[in-house]
Parts: structure tokens; sequence; C-alpha cells
């Protein structure tokens, strides 16, 4: 593979390490026998077929590349004793993920694990984030999954995935109205921001993350995509009301009298579909954002908060204001060079204060081997300086694994408890 740039996106992650580790991990249920040899050397034969080995980072110049060559696969094998196999993933994501990766040069962004769970396992992999999106990650695990449980390996081929030729350069010439819109909103969004509550850290500097996680059976699930469909809104409108409900606690007293009141929640966007090829063809991340806010008063309903944002998200997807973010980013990287640390590292708090992002994708879109019965899957990413708390909601086998990594400087682990329930409440009534 050649040298691709970096991203707009990528370039702000590039400056987010710098402060903290800033990884996302994947885990996915396999349906066959645990052995650890076999793992190995199915993932090694993955990476090397897809081009995804001798990887190196030039900071300075913001360009990635893989080299090639036989893979160097690191893998630890998990004792689960008595314990559930997820909940030692979950201890194992939330050890890796607070430790960074090299700040440049030749090194493997890929961590492996595995736990044997009953007659299969989970495999496991925390990533430098910068290499990639989710998307492509899981493209990447449920490719490991087919090939190591097929009954002849050889039969998955897997195309060599090329690295992108574009930045977000050609993203704008693509769509310069939305461009041209997003400069022109800038200034407001900007005086938007005065209204909401910003996240309290008591160490802006301790980047720290804590890891949680739960389920919603497919039952559960569907009910809820049907309450989505029932008022007119997208499913994703409905998490997004349930997210804000569950964290507005953490905002502490709100006055509607007071200037900051509102509640703010950002959610990832996928741009790959806009200016890049599908995951099963192209390797990386090619992301951006943006934020609703409500006011939230006490005891609204989560049917008008899903509608409420469900119109926010709707005229967000219109006039493409995730273009916003990019632009955002750009301005936040010329404030980056003439901030000192303590600035960086309070930059977000001032100039985004969201409580959280929520980041969802759909793993059974991405499985091009099929699968007649897909497993579990679970996902984290590293909640970072933009926001205190990072709800990653995955789709797999039409149920919802929910993942949520919080700053422990700001968010204790029985307030994360407390999102969790407030979380289940809404998205999993029947026991999991």
């Amino acid at each position: 593979m050649s040298a691709a740039r970096l991203n707009l996106f990528q370039c702000a992650m590039l400056r987010w390490r710098e402060l903290h580790p800033y990884c996302a991990a994947h885990v996915i249920a396999v349906r066959a026998p645990f052995d650890a040899a076999r793992l190995r050397a199915t993932l090694a034969g993955v990476l090397e077929d897809c081009g995804l080995t001798g990887f190196s980072l030039d900071a300075a110049r913001r360009r990635c590349a893989f080299g090639g060559g036989a893979a160097q696969v690191d893998l630890r094998v998990l004792e689960g004793g008595e314990r559930a196999a997820l909940d030692v993933a979950a201890d194992e994501i939330a050890a890796s993920i607070n430790r960074p990766f090299p700040a440049a040069g030749a090194y493997d962004p890929f961590r492996f694990f595995a736990v044997a769970d009953g007659d299969g396992f989970l495999a496991g992999v925390v990533y430098d984030h910068i290499v990639a999106g989710g998307d492509s990650i899981a493209v990447l695990m449920t490719d490991v999954a087919a090939r190591y449980a097929a009954q002849r390996p050889q039969d998955v081929a897997l195309p060599r995935l090329a690295l992108p030729r574009s930045t977000c350069r050609r993203l704008f010439a693509r769509y310069p109205g939305a461009l041209v819109r997003g400069f022109a909103a800038l200034p407001g969004l900007l005086r938007g921001w005065r209204g909401v509550v910003r996240p309290k850290l008591a160490d802006p500097a301790d980047g720290r993350n804590g890891f949680v996680h739960f389920g919603v059976d497919a039952g559960d699930y569907a009910r809820l995509r049907a309450k989505a469909k029932s008022l007119g809104v997208t499913t994703n409108d409905v998490l997004l009301a349930a997210v804000m409900l569950a964290v507005a606690p953490l905002a502490g007293r709100r006055d509607a009298a007071r200037r900051r009141h509102a509640v703010a929640v950002a959610t990832i966007v996928n741009l790959r579909g806009d200016f890049q090829p599908p995951a099963t063809q192209t390797f990386g991340q090619f992301l951006s954002s943006f934020r609703v806010v409500h006011d939230l008063p006490e005891g609204t309903p989560l049917d008008a908060l899903a509608r409420d944002l469900g119109a926010q998200t709707a005229r967000a997807r219109r006039d493409r204001l995730h273009f916003l973010t990019l632009l955002a980013m750009g301005l936040a990287g010329a404030l980056w060079r003439v901030a000192s640390l303590p600035r960086r590292e309070r930059l977000y708090l001032k100039y985004h204060p969201v409580l959280a992002g929520v980041t969802p994708l759909n793993v059974d879109a991405l499985r091009r081997h099929g699968s007649a019965a897909p497993g579990d899957y679970l996902r984290a990413a590293s909640t970072g300086p933009m926001a205190p708390l990072v709800v990653a909601l995955t789709t797999s086998g039409g149920a919802l694994r929910v993942g949520i990594t919080y700053r422990t400087t700001g968010i204790s682990d029985v307030q994360a408890r407390d999102v969790v329930r407030g979380l289940r409440r809404v998205l999993a009534p029947s026991p999991t």
C-alpha cells in the first residue's frame, strides 16, 4: 500500500493522542472451539491477505502507511475462571484502552486478545483509533471469525484493502453548498454553546477511562425500532433521546433561569458513503459528528424528546451539518498550535461542551461472508478530550450491545452505573 494522508478527523485524533491514549476496541463472539495457535494463524493470515501489516505513522507529515510483510500478531489469551467471558473481555478493554500506542514511527496498531466461552470464544482487538473507524474494524473482525469457523478456511477469500486516496478536500469539493452553509453557520454554532452545560472534570489532565456494558436482546430491540417507526423518527433518534435522558443527571442542578441549562449530546457520523469506497474495499476512518441540544425540562417524556431530536437530526442530515464539525476541527488545530498545555486540556470543554458522544454501528450490514447465527459484538471508544462519556451502540444478530466509556476524573463508577440503569429502563426492560 502507498502512504495515505490523514484527514481532518484523524489530524484531530493525532492532537488528542498528545494528551491521552485514544484507542478503540471490538469484541466478537466466534462459534467454534477455541485454539490459540489456530486463532493466531488466522489473525496473521487475515492481516497479511488484507494488506494490514508493516504499519508506520509519520506524525510530522500527517501520513500513515501499511508497508506489508509478515504479520507479528500480539495475542493475549485471558483466563475466564468463574466469571462471564464478556465481563473478562470488558476488563481487558478497560485496561488496554488506557495504554497508549507509540506516538509515531513503525509499530503494530492492533492488540488482540481472546477468552474461551463455552463451546466458542470471544476474539477482541484494541486498536489505535487513528488507523481506522469502526466499520473497517468490524469488517476485519467478522472476516477473522468467518475464516476461523470455516470448514475450509482457504475458501474464505479476502481481497487486499486499499488506503484512501483523498482527504476531506474531495468531500468539500463534492458538496460546495454544504461547505458554504457550514462557514455561514459556524458563528451561530459557537454562540449556541453558551447555553449548554459544560462537563465538570476534577482534573482535565487525567484522561483515564472506565468501561461498563450491557445488552439489549433482539425482542426488546425490535420493539424499540417499532416505537421509532410509530413516532416517525429513526431508531437512532430514539437512542439519542434515551442517552440524553440517562446522562442529564451528570449536568447537576439545572435551572431554565440560568444561562447554561441545556444538555448537548454529539452523535458520530460516518462520511464514507459521501466520498470513499465501502469498508470491504478501503481501510481507514472517515468520521465527523454533529450535536443535538435540548433544554430538557424535568419530566420530559422519551417520545416527545425523540421527536424534538428527530427534527434536529433531520436538519443536520439535510444540510450536512457534520461539515461544521470538520471546519471546527480545522479551527481547533490552528488554536492548538498556539495554546498552552492547560488550555489544550480545556479547549473542548469550553468550545464543544457535550455530556456524551454516541457512536452507532450496524455490524450485520458489514458482514461480507454471512453467518446463519451471528453472535454478540461489543465495542468501546476512548472518550478523549471531546466528551466525558461515549456510548457505543452495536447491532449484531438483531440484538444491541451497549458499551460505555467514561472519564473517571469527571464521572464516578457509581454515576456510570446510574447511566446504565437509566438506559436499561428504556432499552432493555427484559432481562438479558
